[in-house]
């Protein structure tokens, strides 16, 4: 069965980026630290990113996000979804209206104008015709940002949470989630490595 998994970076305090974010800045200041697991060698982060990029039949992000990742300070062949660890599965985003170019034309983009449940229900459908055609099971990762993360917890689109817990208080910038909604965890599994706390809860219903 194809799950929702959010899966995100996360400072000590809360924070999904640093102070500031933007287009030219797109982690906020000090907000690289968020991301230094995904570049460590530690066995176990490279493990972590290579199982979690491998089951990807889909990725959803929300127009921020986009506009960051295809900017002229984006993803390129070394630093794309997964930090080039696998594939390209296809990316669905929500947005109020599609761009009128894409940079990265080279990834499989769906825009989604309809709201986020339409857009999980789109990233769904790709990801289960990826394992149809992979003949394995794949997954929906919504990987951000913060606000669309926490859209999708609070409106109870989400099957998994998994959080990188950086070692790093940022002090300000992008919450991982402001809907004041709340939902009970049970926790599943606890990595630690020298560069972060990976920790995955399934959601309960």
């Amino acid at each position: 069965m194809t799950r929702i998994i959010a899966d995100i970076s996360v400072s000590l305090d809360g924070f999904v980026t640093g102070p500031d974010p933007g287009l030219d800045n797109g982690l906020g200041t000090g907000g690289e630290a968020l991301h230094t697991w995904a570049f460590s060698d530690d066995p176990d982060d490279r493990r972590i990113l290579r199982e979690g990029t491998a089951r990807s039949g889909a990725v959803i992000l929300g127009r921020r996000l986009f506009d960051i990742v295809d900017g002229p300070k984006g993803w390129d062949d070394t630093t794309g979804y997964g930090a080039g660890e696998v594939g390209k599965p296809a990316f669905v985003v929500v947005t109020s209206s599609p761009p009128e170019s894409v940079r990265t034309s080279g990834l499989d983009w769906t825009f989604v104008t309809t709201g986020l449940p339409d857009a999980v229900a789109a990233a769904r459908e790709r990801a289960e015709a990826a394992s149809s055609d992979s003949d394995k099971e794949l997954d929906v990762v919504l990987m951000g940002g913060g606000a669309t993360v926490g859209s999708a917890l609070a409106a109870g689109l989400v099957d998994v949470l998994t959080l990188h817990l950086a070692p790093v208080v940022l002090g300000a910038g992008t919450p991982l989630s402001t809907a004041g909604v709340q939902r009970r965890l049970v926790q599943r599994s606890v990595v630690p490595t020298s560069t972060a706390t990976h920790l995955t809860y399934d959601i309960a219903r």
